[in-house]
């Protein structure tokens, strides 16, 4: 690794309404910081909690390529391209949104939902609008690194070839190789880890690192849920 930015939680924007809490690691909507627009190829990466019930109404995107990650709760989503979908823990999920498309998202109504939502640019733009989603819970048990979306065909299909998501559950102790990629983004979901060349990430927290060809991630005594985004370009 020949450098690290290390993003705290506490860092992060925050917005927080009587149905909303937005946590966003990168400028978007009314936070804005020049010096934090994107990172690789990564756009937006927002942590979002909705109470029960409540939710996004109908909005529109294009030439975008969004990837969710469920903590808890249940996500229900529904666009204007006729896909609908309930996401939960262990559940990635895609759309590309090509040359245009509205979805809706909300929490389901017995339970508050949390979320992951990653942005990223696609490799080309317009295209027709295309949904999925992948349970890789079962995968997860192993305790390394699985691939959830990439443009290389492992996962939920990308329209990004030099992007990938790696998600691993580790235990307590458990270590596993840093992927490589000339810009990683690592992201503690849950517990904390020890990152050689970086040091402690507690949940929240986040690494941006550059030129990544080795080292490890261990977690710490209550084990970690990690998500890694490994790129091979950047938008800068």
């Amino acid at each position: 690794m020949t450098a690290a930015e290390v993003r705290r939680s506490s860092d992060r924007f925050l917005t927080r309404t009587d149905w909303l809490e937005l946590r966003p690691s990168f400028s978007f909507e009314h936070h804005y910081d020049p010096a934090n627009v994107s990172f690789g190829l990564l756009l937006a990466f927002n942590e979002i909690s909705l109470a029960a019930g409540s939710g996004f109404e109908a909005h529109m995107h294009r030439d975008t390529e969004i990837v969710t990650w469920v903590l808890s709760g249940t996500l229900l989503h529904a666009d204007s391209a006729g896909s609908s979908g309930e996401v939960r823990p262990g559940q990635v999920q895609r759309l590309s949104a090509g040359r245009g498309v509205e979805h809706t998202e909300r929490a389901s109504a017995d339970a508050p939902v949390r979320f992951l939502q990653i942005w990223l640019l696609p490799a080309e733009r317009g295209g027709e609008p295309a949904y999925s989603q992948l349970d890789i819970g079962t995968a997860l048990v192993g305790g390394g690194w699985v691939t959830a979306a990439s443009g290389s065909g492992d996962g939920v299909a990308l329209r990004q070839p030099a992007a990938a998501l790696h998600v691993a559950r580790l235990g307590a102790g458990a270590r596993a190789p840093l992927p490589a990629g000339a810009y990683v983004h690592l992201f503690v979901a849950s517990g904390a880890v020890q990152v050689d060349g970086v040091g402690r990430l507690d949940a929240g927290d986040a690494a941006r690192l550059r030129a990544v060809e080795g080292g490890t991630v261990q977690a710490g005594d209550a084990g970690a849920e990690v998500l890694a985004w490994a790129m091979q370009a950047s938008l800068l």
